[in-house]
């Protein structure tokens, strides 16, 4: 039986997270055939730093190439939406960075567009994708920890405070809830679903983005989840799924491939989950768009593509309740007076 030939992939971005997907690729069994970049000089650095074997002087160039069949995206937020669009419509899958876009309907658009083309549209968000997500997910069906109750995820770092740094400017969609609010998010749209209700409080930068963003999260059967993030202030960043016959505890930091352990109610130890993983663990999401490829899918069950534009959705409503606009909007606002 001969093995089925190899998925090229394209790095479309240089960035510091596009290094870091390129390594967890090289070093897992991918196929990383070229890199694209708005300057030549980037893209063969960058080549030359990950054993690229092509690197392209633009992203055009970069989705025209025959060689390659998976576009990754790593470009900041706003370029998102035309990246994708423009790899889709050159017949290329995508995994995009998250979050996903900057609004949902930008990620609808680029959902809507990948399922009229066959294509695979998938949301990098590598968290959901690793082996100690997998396992919770197991436990909670298997009743593990009773009904559950409640979500409760942070995501807080201390980022650089400059101005101009892309975390502090609303025209590359900075601020706390796009890079950091994304993880705790997603977390809970895993767990509960989507929420009926959203409450959001924030507080704001000089330069007009989100500093920290708080959300509760009401769900029609009683549930919530506690979402929070922060760019200019750290903490451990764990996470609890709360049910009724115990709780599932989830390391520093809870988003990357760490221990957790299951507790009874009365606090005694159900499971203690500790394996390592290979790389830094975004070989994983990467694993997930190929299978889908080879199965010929455009959705899996992990994270299918209409959670990625729920999830936009509900960071919508929380940039709304907070006031946080960006230039996107005004499109939406256009539309909305046609």
């Amino acid at each position: 039986m001969t093995s089925p030939s190899p998925i090229r992939w394209g790095i479309l971005g240089t960035g510091f997270i596009a290094g870091l997907q390129t390594q967890d690729l090289n070093g897992n069994g991918f196929t990383v055939q070229a890199v694209g970049s708005r300057n030549l000089e980037s893209s063969k650095a960058f080549a030359g730093r990950y054993g690229v074997t092509t690197a392209h002087g633009s992203y055009e160039a970069l989705v025209a190439d025959h060689d390659v069949d998976v576009i990754y995206i790593a470009t900041p937020h706003p370029f998102h939406h035309a990246n994708a669009l423009m790899a889709l419509n050159a017949g290329k899958h995508v995994l995009v960075e998250k979050a996903f876009t900057m609004n949902a309907r930008q990620a609808q658009e680029i959902v809507a567009l990948a399922e009229a083309k066959g294509l695979v549209a998938l949301e990098a968000m590598w968290t959901r994708f690793l082996p100690h997500m997998i396992r919770i997910r197991e436990l909670i069906q298997e009743g593990a920890i009773g009904e559950v109750r409640k979500v409760v995820a942070s995501h807080n770092q201390s980022l650089p405070k400059d101005p101009a740094h892309r975390l502090n400017d609303p025209a590359l969609g900075g601020g706390a809830l796009l890079d950091l609010g994304i993880y705790p998010i997603s977390f809970a749209f895993d767990i509960l679903g989507t929420p009926a209700a959203i409450r959001a409080s924030a507080s704001m930068t000089a330069t007009g983005v989100d500093r920290q963003t708080a959300a509760i999260f009401d769900y029609p059967g009683g549930q919530q989840a506690l979402v929070d993030c922060e760019l200019d202030a750290a903490s451990a960043n764990r996470a609890m799924v709360i049910g009724t016959e115990g709780w599932i505890d989830i390391e520093h930091t809870w988003y990357n491939p760490v221990p957790f352990t299951v507790h009874a109610v009365d606090g005694s130890v159900i499971e203690r989950y500790d394996q390592p993983v290979n790389s830094r663990g975004m070989q994983y999401q990467a694993a997930e768009l190929e299978r889908l490829v080879r199965a010929g899918s455009t959705a899996g069950t992990i994270l299918p593509p209409s959670e990625s534009v729920a999830i936009m959705a509900a960071m919508d409503e929380i940039r709304r309740q907070i006031g946080l606009r960006y230039d996107s909007d005004a499109v939406l606002e256009g539309n909305d007076n046609d």
